[in-house]
């Protein structure tokens, strides 16, 4: 099969490699998806899993991608809940070969059902961005109706969803990013829009959601009120909130939350903005664009 490949990790963004690879094997539990779409983070590529798996063990050649969406061709030895034929979507395992290949190997449990009215390109934009929105917000900092809930890169993958679900729960949504996406953030349902040398006017709030890190991250410390929580997907806090919690999470797996997405998409109630749909023998030029390029950039693989 066809799979964009990383040998030296001192190569960066220039050693990404389209090559022939050995069909993925179906492990038990697992499932072989041809994939129809991929996502991708850019800053995968400085991931220890990137490189390692998880007995620290190298693993190149690898495969990035950790958003995909397909068709599941084969059935591992014990996999329940999926059916060969089925359209799925989901993250892969942050330590295996990712998505950016002709078909991948990942376990069932990651893999929600992908209704027939909902495009693959859209759906490789959701997992990760989708399930971290919703554990950054509820799961971590309880971010409840009425709450005042500060996001930080709000019109990026993770931060646009987080705002519109912010904005559902009934909480006030303030967010941050560049002047220029001032309309974006409050066409998704902010009630306030920040640039980032602003950002001590948004006050004393419950939560802070930042994807940032850096001098954000440490800056809005001092925003959250006593009992508030300061949630980051960056890096881990060294600086904490008084007589408040702060903490670093990495988004995990979740099938049911992956089917509430997805429904959310077909009720409208969520919008995922897909910017920028490329073939597989353009990841290179994706990962480093020459441009900045408004929403998520989408790999398609193969035609539904």
């Amino acid at each position: 099969m066809r799979a964009i490949t990383v040998r030296d990790r001192e190569a960066g963004i220039t050693g990404l490699t389209l090559e022939d690879l050995p069909h993925p094997h179906a492990a038990e539990n697992d499932v072989i998806v041809r994939v129809h779409a991929a996502g991708f983070t850019r800053g995968e590529l400085e991931w220890p899993g990137t490189w390692s798996d998880r007995s620290g063990r190298d693993r190149t050649p690898s495969v990035p991608g950790h958003e995909v969406s397909g068709v599941v061709t084969e059935l591992g030895y014990g996999t329940t809940g999926l059916t060969v034929g089925q359209r799925v979507f989901g993250p892969t395992d942050w330590a295996r070969n990712g998505s950016l290949a002709e078909h991948v190997a990942v376990e069932a449990r990651n893999l929600a059902p992908l209704p027939a009215d909902i495009d693959h390109t859209v759906a490789a934009a959701l997992p990760i961005s989708g399930l971290t929105a919703w554990q950054g917000l509820f799961d971590h900092a309880r971010l409840t109706t009425g709450q005042t809930v500060l996001i930080h890169g709000a019109a990026g993958g993770v931060g646009s969803i987080a705002v519109q679900l912010a904005h559902e729960v009934g909480a006030r949504v303030v967010g941050t990013g560049r002047s220029a996406d001032r309309d974006t953030v409050l066409g998704l349902g902010a009630h306030a829009f920040l640039e980032a040398d602003r950002l001590e006017d948004a006050g004393q709030v419950d939560v802070v959601f930042d994807v940032i890190g850096g001098d954000i991250l440490d800056r809005s410390a001092a925003l959250v009120r006593p009992g508030g929580t300061l949630v980051t997907i960056a890096q881990p806090p060294t600086v904490r909130p008084d007589e408040g919690r702060a903490l670093f999470f990495v988004v995990e797996p979740d099938r049911a939350r992956l089917a509430d997405l997805a429904q959310r998409l077909r009720d409208g109630r969520l919008r995922v903005h897909v910017g920028t749909v490329r073939p597989l023998a353009e990841v290179a030029d994706a990962f480093a664009p020459k441009q900045r390029v408004p929403g998520r950039t989408i790999i398609r693989v193969a035609e539904d």
